[in-house]
């Protein structure tokens, strides 16, 4: 039985999904898709200075784990790049911080500074996570 996989703790989802040329339809043959948890890696190691270790306790996962998923991250960006490819943020196994830790970094939480989808709702609760929840395999944002 292989060991259950360890959530990824994630600050802010970005401003854009989607980024690249403005002129190619944005279809798979010209497209790379990166998870979000690949875009908090690249947040935090090369936009807020964090080394691997300190973005690894952040995200609440291994060191090993996130050097694999920055290796990852940057393979895509440059693929985007040098390529002309759409680069697509979505999806990954991960889970929005609660948005009330001083833990969340430096300078304290980054919830309420960047990203889509932190409205406040009617009952005062911050908006639902996006990506994949704990219950399901389901994408709560896409269904899948």
């Amino acid at each position: 039985m292989p060991r259950p996989r360890k959530w990824r703790k994630v600050c802010c989802l970005p401003n854009s999904s989607r980024f690249g040329p403005l002129d190619f339809a944005a279809d798979a043959a010209n497209a790379v898709r990166m998870t979000v948890d690949e875009y908090e890696a690249i947040r935090l190691i090369d936009m807020d200075g964090f080394t691997q270790e300190e973005c690894a306790n952040q995200m609440n996962i291994s060191r090993t784990t996130v050097q694999g998923i920055y290796d990852e991250a940057r393979r895509k960006l440059a693929e985007s790049l040098v390529n002309g490819k759409v680069l697509w943020i979505e999806g990954g196994e991960y889970r929005l911080c609660d948005g009330r830790g001083s833990g969340c970094g430096r300078g304290g939480c980054n919830r309420h500074r960047c990203g889509r989808g932190f409205e406040e709702n009617i009952g005062g609760e911050n908006a639902p996570n996006y990506g994949k929840t704990e219950d399901s395999n389901e994408d709560s944002n896409t269904g899948r």
